[in-house]
């Protein structure tokens, strides 16, 4: 037995079977819907269910309020149909001709860029070449099924090694990482996933907001405008507790001062010695101060998923930004007993 879903506004369908989520049957019929961590976390895959019932799953009820599931929503890449669907949610045509794959790789460099972020270097396969989109991410295969999703620090166009950016939140991983994992280590992942990437047929200012090691993808996305030529005026928040938080600061000083990329740093725990002179709070906050507005300008949000979730309502609701300017990726941190995102 399987249900028909079908999407609006587009009208594409597929069929799922009762233990397909709805995220996984559309992937496995080439329809790619909104969609970032797959644990019911982020939010990024929410959408409306007009028609028919679904059995929500396991989520994090924060992202999945009451008040938003009496109005239809759904998280759908937890939500499996109990009938046939009518859903609204977001379509990605520009990830659908990709690949996904499941390759080896070798760890060509580790190097600690704080003391609880690490730098991994992956090197594929002779004559193997990972096509994806700046700001994408990949699963690390581990013993047990564990997966532990990492995003590429590096642009499509810098594809010699793939770069990774890993917090120490002590899962398996990490553990693994900051103990045990050496260079010429062989690993497995898979990917490209996710839709958090640039939207280069945009002509709108773009607003960066990062917090911790969702700096990562921002720095692909980064990379991968300034190798384009993108002349679109780009502004890079940067949020943090303490200074070492901000591991790649002289890099992003770098892209302020080359290309005029503005770059505002801001702590919300500083020390006396962090000898910190610059903003203060919440990374999203400072958004908010320096913008009246955000009625025309598209904003990418990756971090902590409270910081995701924020700037999305408080952006929507006190700036004006439109909802479909919004791209987020929220990390969910990994422990010992569940490893889902950095």
């Amino acid at each position: 037995m399987s249900y028909r879903i079908t999407i609006k506004p587009s009208n594409n369908a597929f069929d799922a079977q009762p233990d397909d989520t709805v995220l996984e049957a559309a992937l496995r019929e080439g329809l790619v819907l909104a969609y970032s961590c797959r644990n019911g976390a982020c939010g990024t895959c929410k959408g409306k269910v007009v028609d028919g019932s679904v059995d929500y799953g396991v989520y994090q009820p924060e992202t999945l309020p009451e008040t938003e599931k009496a109005q239809g929503y759904a998280l759908f890449c937890q939500a499996k149909p109990l009938s046939d669907l009518v859903i609204e949610c977001r379509e990605i045509s520009a990830v659908k001709d990709i690949q996904v794959r499941t390759l080896p790789c070798r760890v060509q460099k580790i190097d600690r860029l704080a003391p609880d972020v690490m730098r991994i270097q992956l090197k594929l396969p002779a004559n193997e070449r990972l096509q994806f989109l700046a700001g994408q991410y990949i699963d690390i295969l581990m013993r047990g099924g564990i997966r532990r999703s990492l995003s590429m620090a590096n642009a499509p166009h810098d594809d010699a090694l793939l770069e990774l950016h890993l917090r120490n939140y002590g899962g398996p991983f990490s553990e693994h990482v900051f103990n045990k994992m050496k260079e010429k280590d062989i690993l497995r992942f898979e990917g490209p996933l996710g839709t958090f990437f640039l939207r280069d047929e945009s002509s709108k200012p773009i607003i960066f907001v990062a917090s911790g090691t969702g700096f990562a993808p921002i720095k692909a996305m980064i990379e991968h405008a300034l190798h384009n030529g993108v002349t679109r005026p780009m502004t890079l928040y940067w949020g943090g507790r303490r200074r070492t938080d901000l591991y790649l600061n002289d890099l992003a000083e770098s892209w302020e001062r080359e290309y005029g990329v503005r770059y505002v740093p801001v702590l919300s725990e500083a020390q006396a010695e962090d000898q910190w002179n610059g903003r203060i709070g919440f990374v999203h906050r400072a958004v908010m101060e320096d913008f009246p507005q955000l009625t025309g300008y598209q904003v990418y949000a990756c971090g902590a998923p409270l910081m995701v979730e924020a700037a999305h309502k408080d952006f929507k609701a006190h700036r004006g930004l439109p909802e479909d300017e919004f791209y987020s990726d929220a990390f969910t941190p990994a422990t010992p007993a569940a490893a889902p995102q950095p």
